[in-house]
Formats: structure tokens, sequence, C-alpha cells
């Protein structure tokens, strides 16, 4: 049973890593539109391309929209945050639990 208990564990990790990187790529966004980046940059494109689905996604169920300021980076980062409260740790919970 030890290696369903390892398996747990590491996917718990992954997840974990993944939703930080997750996050950093959307406050990484939201920082560079402050400074308006050249969109031609290819860091910038793909940093575009990987938190738009989820940005356009938020923006189009709440109209969070204060003047010019977009609240979606904010909403999506409290929903990482959720995530990894309970995702992970349920996940780690239940590895641990294991015999």
């Amino acid at each position: 049973m030890f290696v369903a208990k390892n398996l747990v564990m590491a996917l718990a990790t992954v997840v974990d890593y993944a939703l930080w990187a997750y996050m950093w790529a959307f406050i990484i966004r939201a920082v560079l539109s402050w400074v308006s980046p050249d969109p031609y940059n290819p860091i910038v494109r793909a940093l575009y391309a990987i938190t738009e689905p989820v940005l356009s996604n938020l923006r189009r169920r709440l109209p969070l929209f204060a003047g010019s300021i977009d609240f979606a980076p904010v909403v999506a980062i409290l929903i990482i945050v959720f995530l990894q409260r309970f995702v992970v740790r349920t996940l780690f919970d239940l590895a641990l639990r294991m015999p």
C-alpha cells in the first residue's frame, strides 16, 4: 500500500507546484499590464496564451469591472488559493490516512 500512498503524495505535490506556477503567471501578467509590454515578445505572448482562457471566462461570467480596473486576476488568484487549500490538502490527508 505504500506505493499508492507515495503516488497520492507525489500527485498532491505536483498539483501544488502547478497551482503555484499558475498563480505566479497571473501575478506577472497583472504587473505587466501596468507597464504595457511589447505584444510581440514571445514571453509576453506565452504568458497571455496561458492566462487568457481563464481570465476571459471569468470576465464573461463575472462583470467585475470598476472603471478601468479589472478584478478577474484577483478572482483567479483566490480560486487558485482555494484549490491549494482544499484539493492539495485533501490529497495530502488522504495519503497520510492510507495504511
